[in-house]
Parts: structure tokens; C-alpha cells; sequence
């Protein structure tokens, strides 16, 4: 197989194919010349002309690279997706003064963006343990991971802290934007642990619906892939694991971290993107519905 290469759009991509195939031989030519010239040979051209072997759909897409019908195996092209992490410092507090401590220099810091931004927006993320045992609930709220910027995320351990007094002010502060794919059902578990209500929650599947359009049912991850370009690992062994362990491991508070930070990544993608328009049966946009 050979292939001839051209630079369009910025890339390089496969212009086209020339398959080097073996000539016809002087039997299968007589053949083919017989089929022609008698209808009612059984004999069919197809069975006469050798196979050509099908290209890989990997080349077929590059060959034509606005085909958006062409199938990938499962996972093709997640494989290649950089993974999205969160590389910035992680704050770690796991006792009552400390998480205390911690959420006092958040609300400062949160103070301060507050004077810069209209409204200010935090990845919000819980853990809990899982239970695999029938008629045994899932443990408490163990694990709340703030994400403020690039830079910082408070990873707290709550099911060894209990939630202090500060911290109960901030979930409930109507005016801090908690964002978060499925932030609902995480407010409704933290109120139903600790009594708490988290107010000033965005989720962020129907925050993208209202850019993207439809109705999709978006996961963190999915949503990731869709908007960033990248992959979040998730990885069972550590997401199914134990979260009430005395000390988190490094991975469990970088998958805490990366969480969070994914959450408050694709809620700076998602805003500036501009609503989806609406058209009703006729196929006219409702421009009523469109924001400037």
C-alpha cells in the first residue's frame, strides 16, 4: 500500500491511496471475456476479479475527514484523548481546626475574587463509601473537595472533622456558585448526613444542554470529553474504595482534586459559550430565547 501525503487545513493528512494489486492472469482474463459475451454463464465477474482488502477505517477518516458517519471501535478515540488532571496544590485537612482553619483562608480568598466577579464559581464535589452488602446503605458524606481556580483545591475530610461552623456558611451561602455534574443528588446526600443545605448549586448537564442544545443526559466525564478534548480517568479501585481510611492515599486525593477541578474547568468553558438556538415546528429561531 502506498500513499501520497498534502498539507490541508494546517495538517497533514492521507490525500489518497493507490493499491498495488496483481495484474489478471490470461485464464481469469478468458474468463471474464466468456462471462461477457455468454448470458447464461453461470459464472459471475465478481467471482473472477480479485478481492480488494478494505481499508482500515482509521485511514478512511483520515482520508476523508468530514465523514462523521463512519464507525471507531469502542474506546477508539478516548484512547488518544490526553487525561485531564489537576496540577495545581492540594490542601488536605482531615480534623475539625483544620478544616476550620482551611475554610477560613477559602472564604478570604473567595472575598476577594467576590470584588472581581459578579458571582464566583467553586467545582464542588462529595465521596462516600460504597456498600456492597444487601440492606447495608452507603456510608455518610467522607470526603468534600472544593476547587477554586487552577491553582488551589481544598480536598476535606469531612467523616473524621464533622462540618464546622464556617464551612456550613459557605455550602450555605446562596451567592458562591457550587458547580458540578449531578450536584443535586450530592446537595441532597449532604443534607441528608449532616442536616445541611446547599444552596446555589448549577449543574452543569443542563448548563450545557442550555449552550450545546437537546436534552442529554451528561456524566463528568462525558461532558469532559465533549467540551475539553480530554479524558477523566476514573478508575474503580479508587473511586469504589474506601473513603472513611483514616489518611487518604496520594491517588485518592488526586482523583478528589481532579474531580473538582474538572468541575470548575468546564464551568469557565461553558459560559462563555453562547445559547443554542431554539426553533420551533415552522423551523423560525425564537430569537426571544437567544442572548446577545
Amino acid at each position: 500500500m502506498k500513499n501520497v501525503k498534502e498539507e490541508e487545513s494546517g495538517f497533514t493528512r492521507l490525500a489518497s491511496f493507490v493499491c498495488d494489486c496483481e495484474p489478471f492472469t490470461e485464464e481469469e482474463l478468458e474468463g471474464i471475456e466468456a462471462s461477457l459475451s455468454n448470458p447464461n454463464n453461470k459464472r459471475r465477474f465478481d467471482d473472477l476479479t480479485p478481492r480488494r482488502r478494505r481499508l482500515p477505517e482509521s485511514l478512511i477518516a483520515l482520508q476523508h475527514p468530514n465523514i462523521s458517519s463512519l464507525s471507531r471501535r469502542p474506546g477508539y478515540s478516548r484512547m488518544r484523548l490526553p487525561a485531564i488532571k489537576f496540577s495545581g496544590r492540594i490542601m488536605y485537612s482531615r480534623t475539625f481546626d483544620s478544616v476550620q482553619k482551611a475554610v477560613a483562608k477559602l472564604l478570604q480568598a473567595l472575598d476577594v475574587k467576590n470584588r472581581e466577579i459578579v458571582q464566583f464559581a467553586i467545582g464542588f464535589d462529595i465521596e462516600w463509601k460504597p456498600s456492597f452488602t444487601k440492606g447495608v446503605p452507603p456510608g455518610k458524606v467522607a470526603v468534600m473537595q472544593i476547587c477554586t481556580d487552577s491553582s488551589h483545591c481544598h480536598v476535606l475530610h469531612l467523616i473524621h472533622s464533622g462540618i464546622p461552623p464556617n464551612l456550613q456558611l459557605l455550602l450555605e451561602d446562596p451567592t458562591v456558585l457550587k458547580v458540578g455534574v449531578g450536584i443535586d443528588s450530592d446537595a441532597t446526600k449532604v443534607f441528608r448526613d449532616y442536616k445541611i443545605s446547599v444552596k446555589g448549586v448549577t449543574d452543569l448537564s443542563f448548563h450545557a444542554n442550555q449552550k450545546l442544545g437537546g436534552d442529554h443526559k451528561w456524566g463528568l466525564s462525558s461532558l469532559t470529553e465533549k467540551l475539553l478534548s480530554k479524558q477523566l480517568k476514573k478508575p474503580n479501585k479508587i473511586r469504589l474504595g474506601n473513603w472513611e481510611t483514616p489518611v487518604l492515599s496520594k491517588e485518592q486525593l488526586e482523583y478528589a482534586a481532579t474531580d473538582a477541578f474538572a468541575s470548575w474547568y468546564l464551568y469557565q468553558a461553558i459560559k462563555d459559550l453562547p445559547d443554542a438556538q431554539v426553533t420551533d415546528k415552522s423551523g423560525e429561531v425564537d430569537v426571544g430565547l437567544l442572548q446577545d
